[in-house]
């Protein structure tokens, strides 16, 4: 089915997570090859929209508050330009579609989860198996999500832009000779999907050593204490490069400045990918079908526990999933990766 009036605008509420949102551009694309000429506003967080800046996919911005209120959806939409015809939700919150509700669009599209039936005007089945909704990696779920308005992906997999002058900027504080490493050990979405700052640590100075690695320690805010870990266990120097750039545009240019990132299931790792950077990824609470892309290189590195995947931010028990990643493991997997040299995709 598509929409019974070709929009002239679009209205997109992004995901919440940052690594999601670099799992929408495919979706992006397609939405703008689809409607050439409609201006398209995306709402979401700043940080969201700080991930997507310079790309050509989408024509303005509106920030949104964490959990934004009835009344805050109501201003956000109120200061659109014009009235959008089309609305879709990425996430499958209420809140998500109640902002399309309070924008006006006429056609409302999104997924239906979360009891928001009555809320869309265009909604979606989500990928089931055997009946049970399962799932699926990010990209195709949101590109599925927009293939009823006949939004085609490009198969050009994530992408994102980084200002070319902070990448420079990067680069001139790196000795050229030497192979470029980051190091990422955050996730906001909860210490269950942190391995243990020691081993981050312990890798680094592998790598130093053995490899003539220079290491770049990638936190973010609220990743101080994580940070300040890593750096007292580790006994080489982790370089963080001084750019005119500042928060999420720092580390777009940090990263597309990398020969490999190590780090956990988060959002540098998805930028990593955007940035055709290989990715050793330790992986544990969270399921990998949601991020196993066929884009990315590097490997993925977990072991099966009993009680995972769990999906909780916090273990409710002992962590094994991530304790029981060796050093020595994600050593040898970053060794067949560094300097770019092997070619092909991650391996679980």
């Amino acid at each position: 089915m598509r929409a019974s009036v070709e929009p002239t605008s679009i209205l997109v509420h992004l995901p919440n997570w940052l690594g999601d949102v670099v799992m929408c551009t495919p979706a992006l694309r397609a939405l703008r090859r689809r409607y050439p000429e409609a201006r398209i506003t995306l709402a979401g967080k700043q940080a969201c929209l700080d991930v997507l800046e310079g790309l050509p996919c989408f024509d303005a911005g509106i920030a949104l508050g964490a959990r934004p209120t009835w009344r805050e959806l109501r201003t956000a939409a109120k200061s659109l330009p014009a009235r959008p015809q089309l609305g879709i939700a990425l996430p499958h919150s209420a809140r998500a579609a109640l902002l399309l509700v309070a924008a006006g669009c006429a056609t409302r599209v999104g997924y239906n989860r979360g009891g928001r039936r009555l809320l869309l005007t265009l909604p979606v089945e989500p990928y089931r198996e055997n009946g049970v909704i399962t799932p699926i990696y990010m990209a195709r779920e949101y590109l599925d999500l927009l293939a009823p308005l006949g939004c085609v992906d490009d198969g050009e997999g994530l992408s994102l832009h980084a200002d070319a002058s902070a990448v420079a900027q990067v680069k001139a504080q790196l000795d050229p000779a030497r192979p470029v490493v980051g190091i990422a050990p955050g996730a906001a979405f909860g210490p269950s999907k942190r391995w243990l700052p020691e081993r981050f640590a312990a890798v680094a100075a592998w790598l130093t050593r053995e490899h003539n690695a220079q290491c770049l320690l990638f936190t973010g805010p609220g990743e101080e204490d994580t940070r300040d870990a890593v750096r007292a266990a580790c006994s080489v120097p982790l370089l963080e490069p001084t750019v005119e750039a500042a928060g999420i545009a720092r580390l777009k240019a940090g990263i597309a400045a990398l020969d490999l990132l190590i780090g956990n299931d988060s959002a540098p790792r998805h930028m990593a990918v955007a940035f055709g950077v290989p990715v050793i990824c330790i992986m544990g609470s969270t399921s990998p079908r949601y991020t196993a892309g066929p884009w990315e290189k590097g490997a993925v590195v977990r072991i099966d526990v009993d009680c995972g995947p769990c999906q909780k931010p916090v273990c409710a028990t002992d962590h094994r999933c991530m304790t029981g990643v060796p050093v020595e493991r994600v050593c040898a997997e970053a060794a067949q990766w560094i300097g770019g040299r092997k070619q092909g995709p991650a391996s679980v």
